[in-house]
């Protein structure tokens, strides 16, 4: 075996379970021509896309580049590289030749993100794309969900684990599910309606199933949420103030964009015994079930203790709407929510939320 084949072995890996499941089908691959690590705008060193027939025709696309394609870098024996790569099963019409352009820009799109900020994903992780996943088509797929995709299972590399992540398109309210329920959970309860989790843009919402609405009313009631931590773009800690007559109320300040769904994540997490954490660059806030409304502060971490009246009145009156929401249960807090601003890849408002 020559030094160049004992450096591929990770790109051998990826391609033999490929070919145990196409076998000699020559696949569309898409090449980096510089390196990102030489200055090329590419992270991943390739895609491929194959044909897939069942249980309908679709594209299904396999990353390079995630893992250690080549010989051993990192230090962690246990994982290759940062331990995935990425698929993505998206809907091929009976005489498409090649698969679409923007299904290979949003897989690179997505290792850039993890190339620079060192953010990994896992299965059961979901990402807000804020606007379409496919820049200007008229579909109601604007967010991302990830999970184990069903014919690709984990393997060992001599570089170490490599997962399959398939990366599936879906809609807000499937991703406001999947918040407040369970990403793995949901996408079980609608294999019968997204066989393969296959992405299909034309799509409607899958909550529009009486039986996927019915797993998820279910769901949330039995388990609460899986969402432990919940990122939010805005988020500032004000810590009471005393006063001549008193003491001021602390603040707590989010976004618009995340307010809704952070009262939701209150019920399903903390009226189940749970905490919810939420994380911005500069603050995490923990909130977590007391007896009482209490605060602790520590280096960029604030605990809140809210009791159980306290989460059932915040659950209820938090709203996305810019505002300041005061806690008769809780009279030491007050929530502030700011107007959120959604902009383009070029920096510019094409939303405001608030």
């Amino acid at each position: 075996m020559s030094q160049e084949e004992v450096e591929a072995t990770g790109w051998d890996a990826i391609n033999e379970q490929m070919n145990r499941l196409y076998g000699e089908q020559e696949p569309k691959h898409y090449g980096t021509l510089i390196p990102y690590g030489l200055g090329g705008k590419d992270p991943l060193r390739g895609i491929s896309a194959y044909k897939a027939e069942k249980p309908y025709p679709h594209w299904h696309f396999v990353t390079y580049g995630f893992s250690e394609l080549y010989a051993k870098e990192s230090s962690d024996p246990e994982y290759s590289g940062y331990g995935f790569e990425l698929t993505l099963r998206l809907v091929r019409a009976a005489d498409e030749e090649e698969p679409p352009a923007w299904a290979l820009n949003l897989l690179q799109n997505m290792a850039r993100y993890v190339f620079s900020s060192g953010n990994i994903f896992a299965s059961g992780h979901y990402l807000d794309a804020n606007g379409p996943i496919c820049l200007g088509a008229d579909t109601k797929l604007t967010a991302l969900a990830f999970t184990d995709d069903p014919e690709l299972p984990a393997i060992d590399t001599l570089n170490g684990r490599v997962e399959f992540l398939q990366m599936v398109g879906i809609t807000a309210d499937e991703l406001e599910a999947m918040t407040t329920w369970n990403t793995n959970a949901f996408l079980h309860a609608a294999e019968e309606e997204l066989p393969y989790y296959i992405t299909d843009l034309l799509r409607d919402s899958l909550l529009l199933v009486p039986g996927i609405k019915d797993a998820l009313r279910t769901g949330i009631e039995r388990d609460g949420s899986s969402t432990g931590f919940f990122y939010v773009d805005q988020l500032e800690w004000e810590p009471g103030k005393s006063r001549l007559f008193g003491k001021a109320p602390a603040v707590l300040t989010m976004g618009a964009k995340q307010a809704e769904m952070v009262a939701k994540l209150l019920s399903a997490r903390l009226s189940k015994g749970k905490e919810l954490a939420l994380i911005s660059q500069k603050l995490r806030v923990i909130l977590e079930p007391s007896p009482e409304t209490v605060f602790g502060e520590e280096e960029q971490t604030v605990r809140i203790g809210l009791s159980e009246a306290a989460v059932r009145e915040l659950s209820a009156i938090l709203q996305p709407i810019e505002g300041e929401y005061k806690l008769s249960s809780g009279k030491g807090l007050i929530v502030r929510v700011n107007k959120t601003y959604i902009k383009d890849q070029d920096g510019q408002v094409v939303e405001t939320i608030g």
